[in-house]
């Protein structure tokens, strides 16, 4: 098996370690258009250049003729890359026929396209294969077939930095230079419709243990996830991120003043976007430091019917940063879980043809072994059950 894993910020090279531990693995190479990025990448985990099954290699996602050769000589690749990226190296991937795991999604109107090319091609992309979007909709599912009918599915998910620090009491914690600031309304199920929200909107504070109080806010409930037999008939779901408490007003007070705005605005004769401006004035503010470490809170819960009762099903996960590899939790969280799904397609174990998001291909023996997986690198789901007799 020999893989592919495209891009070496923080995820591409959390990415190989991982599926440079199986021994099936014959080799792994890491592409990057930026030869400083790659050197970077190896300075971050020297393990890498230790092990004679690694190696790099420069290209170009934008050129066919640099990209397409490489894919054609692996089994399957894994695209670490921003979401500007994830349509033309899913054509790519298709044109050379090689499998694919893409740890963010293309822009939901470009999907229907991709997956008939996708599908013409006899190849297989799994998009969204990360933490949020990916475990959390993996876990979803799971808790769905648990019970006999599900009236409502929550999740939550944060990546934060370890303590918090000004001046929004958060970091970049998955790498890159963008902050997560969005305008645009989210998504939630309400009374069996999906319906738009205001983002940073259904506030609320809750504690995990060991971590304390954090606070939550929309950022928009999966709507594939309603594709799914078991959550037909869903009637409640939201999906919500994760930060330390004050972030959300901080926020709120940036987008009332038109702050994360993406329209130009012109600024004594200049077209300036405020998001942009932001970016450029936070970002160097809000990056973590090489001393900084980060943690990934987890948490989905569903309620419904099981054997004529009402249950409760919650998963919840808390996973800190290695010291031990410099490596980040959201980059373990995320790229493991990208690493490990690229490995069952590798070996075989998942053969559809087409677009899926990974819980569509991940249940029974497969998400036990995802499971496993995770949790031999420390990373463990905890499941408690609730029994909810109705008053």
């Amino acid at each position: 098996m020999r893989i592919l894993i495209l891009g070496s910020g923080l995820m591409g090279p959390a990415a190989a370690w991982q599926a440079l531990l199986d021994p099936q693995v014959q080799q792994v190479t890491i592409g990057d258009r930026n030869p400083a990025a790659l050197a970077q990448a190896l300075r971050r985990l020297p393990q890498l250049q230790a092990d004679k099954r690694f190696a790099t290699a420069i290209l170009n996602v934008a050129d066919p003729s640099s990209l397409e050769p490489l894919l054609a000589g692996h089994s399957v690749a894994i695209s670490a890359l921003p979401q500007a990226a994830s349509a033309p190296v899913i054509r790519a991937a298709a044109r050379a026929g090689v499998a694919l795991v893409d740890l963010t999604r293309p822009p939901e109107a470009e999907v229907p396209a991709l997956a008939e090319l996708v599908r013409q091609a006899g190849a297989l992309a799994v998009i969204g294969c990360g933490v949020d979007p990916g475990l959390t909709e993996i876990v979803s599912r799971d808790l769905a077939e648990r019970l006999d009918r599900v009236d409502s599915l929550h999740g939550l998910c944060g990546g934060l930095p370890e303590k918090p620090a000004p001046p929004l009491g958060y970091k970049i914690v998955f790498g890159g230079r963008q902050l997560p600031l969005r305008n645009e309304a989210a998504l939630a199920l309400q009374a069996g419709e999906l319906v738009s929200v205001a983002r940073y909107s259904g506030f609320e504070r809750l504690s995990f243990a060991g971590i304390g109080e954090v606070e939550a806010y929309h950022e928009g409930f999966m709507p594939w996830l309603l594709e799914l037999p078991a959550l037909q008939g869903l009637r409640e779901g939201s999906q919500k991120t994760l930060r330390w408490p004050g972030y959300v007003e901080k926020v709120t007070v940036l987008r009332d003043l038109g702050l994360l705005s993406a329209e130009p605005l012109q600024v004594d004769g200049v077209a300036v976007a405020p998001r942009a401006l932001l970016n450029a004035l936070l970002g160097p503010r809000v990056r973590m430091g090489r001393r900084e470490r980060d943690l990934t809170l987890f948490r989905i819960e569903a309620a419904g019917e099981k054997e004529g009762r009402r249950r409760r099903y919650r998963v919840e996960m808390v996973d800190h940063y290695d010291p031990a590899l410099q490596m980040t939790s959201m980059a373990r969280v995320t790229a493991f879980t990208a690493a490990i799904v690229a490995r069952m397609i590798g070996r075989g174990e998942i053969v559809a043809r087409g677009i899926f998001p990974p819980e569509q291909l991940l249940a029974g023996p497969l998400f036990q072994r995802l499971l496993q997986e995770l949790a031999e690198q420390q990373i463990r789901f905890e499941l408690t059950t609730e029994r909810v007799d109705p008053l």
